[in-house]
């Protein structure tokens, strides 16, 4: 496993597991599998409903809670000053061990002044580690940094891959000292992410897939990753990405890649943000049901 040294000095793993789309009832055994492997940074998020599955992996694990990096997200309903600071302590009591290493901003919108402030008193109250953002476009990064801050971001996650490379919003990151983190670096397979032509005939150099060579892209240019699967081989692939180094010619050859264009959606387009709002109400709604059913 490589490491990189957040703003503040704290170390966090550069390849990290995500439980993104993740069903409940699979996020344990999956987290579990990742653990057996290596994995020791885990990416959730409120909004994803599964902080409590992390938490019982870890536990179940058997390593101390000081050995895992845990990265979790604050949803937007849970904005303003003292909901988001109610918000995290949950998302802590789910987790467990007394802290989270990593707690971000999951989206742009609502009172993200209010909800950052929150984050700030929690790292100086020692119950985060680390504190951040999450798509944040480099317009609203360089606010965060600027205004309304005591404590500079140590991590933007955003969406990172081959057609979609960021290259400004890298930019924007490093004058500021924020380590950009990778979703979605395999577009989940969209526009044949898995098949491009250029980054099979790569792969084949060093006996490795597409994706392993998409991770240590990533990986060569200090990005932190969150990637996702509940195969255990591909589990095990994804973490084999240690052993080899890109050259600079296939490292050329991937930037041809780039149409700076995302293969989800845009934050700036006001349909998407109904969105947003839409999709977790209607999840909150189904896990309602569900503990009705349960309780009945």
């Amino acid at each position: 496993m490589e490491y990189v040294s957040l703003n503040n000095n704290v170390k966090m793993p550069q390849l990290n597991f995500g439980v993104y789309q993740i069903p409940q009832n699979e996020t344990k055994d999956a987290v579990l599998t990742a653990i057996k492997i290596g994995y020791r940074g885990i990416d959730t998020a409120q909004s994803y409903f599964n902080e409590k599955e992390v938490g019982e992996a870890l536990k179940e694990s058997g390593l101390k809670r000081e050995e895992f990096f845990i990265t979790s997200k604050v949803w937007i309903d849970n904005y303003s000053y003292e909901k988001c600071k109610k918000s995290v302590l949950e998302s802590i009591d789910k987790i467990g061990g007394g802290y989270i290493d990593l707690m971000l901003l999951h989206q742009p919108f609502a009172d993200y002044y209010g909800a950052y402030r929150a984050l700030e008193d929690l790292y100086k109250e020692g119950k985060i580690r680390a504190i951040g953002v999450s798509n944040f476009y480099p317009d609203r990064l360089a606010d965060i940094c600027l205004f309304e801050r005591k404590i500079v971001p140590a991590v933007n996650q955003i969406e990172i891959n081959p057609l979609n490379q960021k290259i400004q919003d890298k930019e924007v990151a490093d004058k500021y000292g924020v380590k950009l983190m990778a979703w979605a670096p395999f577009g989940e397979g969209r526009n044949n992410m898995f098949t491009n032509e250029t980054l099979v005939e790569i792969g084949k150099k060093y006996n490795k897939s597409s994706a392993q060579v998409i991770l240590r892209w990533l990986i060569q240019r200090g990005i932190i990753i969150a990637c996702k699967s509940t195969h255990e081989e591909r589990i095990k692939q994804n973490f084999q990405v240690f052993d080899f180094n890109l050259s600079s010619d296939d490292i050329k050859k991937i930037e041809t890649l780039n149409n700076s264009s995302s293969l989800f959606f845009d934050h700036q387009d006001p349909k998407m943000v109904e969105w947003f709002d839409s999709i977790v109400k209607t999840r909150r709604e189904q896990q309602d049901a569900s503990k009705e059913k349960k309780n009945w």
